[in-house]
């Protein structure tokens, strides 16, 4: 099984059980291969391009994250980050600076920042009880929300004085029955959540408060793994081996 990632300069990442990262390239009609990562001891659980496509970050199941540096065609690695003491979920850029999060198992949250020539890990954000499962950024950066297994939503705010330090000003809690396995914060503002129990919940913003806008009940016949926004369009996709389309009704 593998997952997609957002294609950059006509490129697609990808990860998968059998430990390996897969590069693809469009060229004449069709996505042909055109290189493999390998490294990591274990599954890799998710990738992710950084904005301006200069490095690719994968982490997996054997507590590692790496950072590959895009040289021409080739693949460099930069680092090896090996800060989590469990399974790492999922890695997300910085909207606009070079900072990278990582999600784990341990329950944390972690920045990572650029060196000199190496990457080193610059803050442990600590706030959930379970595993964190998913983060998303706003579109400033200034803020971003994670979900987790402990069935909660954080939003954590940029310390002004401190780039990589963020802290959680609130926590919504009570709307979800099961873990929220991925959260989505969309332009407009909007942030919506794919959890276990079938459900798809959009939350908007009021104040310093998340308010449920929206809930649709049984938007699936499983647990729904993943959402993501595009404009006001929402893919969720399950474990009901389907993806939908969901359109923003303002």
């Amino acid at each position: 099984k593998q997952w997609y990632q957002r294609r950059v300069r006509g490129r697609i990442a990808t990860a998968s059980f059998d430990s390996t990262t897969c590069i693809w390239e469009y060229t004449d009609g069709e996505w042909d291969l055109a290189a493999t990562l390998e490294g990591h001891e274990n599954e890799v659980k998710g990738v992710a391009w950084s904005r301006d496509g200069d490095y690719l970050a994968s982490c997996s199941r054997d507590k590692s994250v790496w950072v590959w540096e895009v040289v021409e065609v080739d693949y460099e690695c930069a680092s090896v980050l090996q800060v989590h003491t469990q399974d790492v979920k999922k890695v997300v850029w910085h909207p606009t600076d070079p900072l990278l999060f990582s999600t784990s198992y341990d329950d944390t949250v972690k920045v990572y920042k650029e060196f000199g020539d190496d990457w080193e890990c610059a803050e442990s954000l600590i706030g959930h009880s379970s595993t964190v499962w998913s983060m998303s950024f706003n579109k400033s950066g200034d803020k971003f929300v994670s979900c987790s297994d402990d069935r909660t939503l954080r939003v954590w705010c940029r310390d002004d004085n401190k780039p990589t330090k963020y802290t959680c000003k609130s926590t919504v809690c009570g709307f979800h029955s099961r873990p929220i396995y991925d959260v989505s914060w969309g332009r407009h503002g909007y942030i919506a959540t794919a959890a276990g129990d079938n459900a798809v919940r959009v939350f908007e913003q009021q104040g310093g408060s998340l308010l449920l806008a929206h809930y649709q009940p049984d938007a699936h016949t499983g647990d729904v793994n993943s959402v993501a926004w595009k404009g006001h369009l929402l893919a969720s996709a399950s474990d009901d081996e389907t993806v939908k389309i969901w359109s923003l009704d303002t």
